[in-house]
């Protein structure tokens, strides 16, 4: 049984000016790499708007990047276009993407392996050769993903969503102690002057399971949020700030809760 993240491919950088070259265009710090982490990180627009996101891994003489597989030709041929002279080469691979929850073993076809960076409890995420026997489905791995509220691909909207409303900044996916980067601009300002509107927030249905697809959240006659990533009764949603305590949310005509994650501190609720 294949157990590995068909939505996940992965990308490999090689050249002595890998680092550098990524540094100077992601949301985080690519020299905070280690052999034994990773690092999560986005690639937005100029405007600070949503491109990418994805994991970052030190395997030896090359940078791995775990990213969505329909955005990897994307992001080929956009970072391609940054190269001029920095010594760098980019290319697709056919390595695949597994996970396990900590108390799993890793893999024995694993290339690396490390913590999933953006809290505790997020488990790990490995690069493997094979399919990754022995680790969790991605359907165990969706569960835990939404009782942890961590998001994933399929919860950003692409060149609309911002870093922050993706809980990036909350989730140790943006390093405010690094220089410039592609967005950076609007990501400090939005930082800065506290201007996040929305946030990705974890939701639970006290009844009855959420539609397939689509699902818009209402707070009395307002439309304050919609569904993203979701499996039975729990889900990500995009909710607006306004409607955070609202006691009456519905989707579908069921009431809705927030489920505070623990890495979302009460000041902020």
């Amino acid at each position: 049984m294949n157990h590995s993240l068909s939505h996940r491919a992965v990308l490999s950088f090689t050249g002595a000016d890998r680092t550098s070259f990524l540094q100077g265009l992601i949301t985080n710090d690519a020299h905070a790499l280690t052999p034994a982490t990773s690092v999560w990180s986005a690639l937005l627009t100029p405007q600070g708007r949503w491109l990418s996101e994805f994991f970052l891994y030190d395997a030896s003489d090359r940078i791995l990047m775990d990213c969505a597989d329909d955005h990897a030709d994307m992001l080929v041929k956009r970072l391609s276009r940054f190269r001029l002279r920095a010594d760098v080469q980019i290319e697709k691979t056919d390595l695949h993407v597994v996970t396990g929850a900590e108390n799993r073993p890793f893999p024995p076809d694993a290339i690396t392996h490390a913590p999933d960076p953006r809290c505790d409890g997020a488990g790990w995420r490995a690069i493997v050769t094979g399919t990754g026997q022995g680790v969790e489905t991605p359907v165990e791995f969706l569960e835990r993903r939404l009782t942890l509220g961590l998001p994933d691909v399929m919860d950003f909207e692409s060149e609309q969503t911002l870093a922050l409303e993706a809980d990036m900044d909350l989730l140790n996916g943006v390093s405010w102690k690094k220089g410039c980067y592609m967005g950076q601009e609007l990501t400090a300002r939005t930082h800065y002057r506290g201007l996040v509107k929305r946030r990705l927030l974890p939701v639970v249905l006290s009844d009855g399971t959420f539609p397939d697809e689509g699902g818009v959240i209402i707070a009395g006659e307002r439309e304050v949020g919609d569904i993203r990533s979701r499996s039975g009764n729990r889900a990500l949603a995009m909710l607006r700030r306004d409607a955070w305590s609202s006691p009456e949310l519905t989707c579908n005509g069921q009431p809705l809760s927030v489920v505070w994650p623990a890495w979302f501190s009460p000041e902020m609720r």
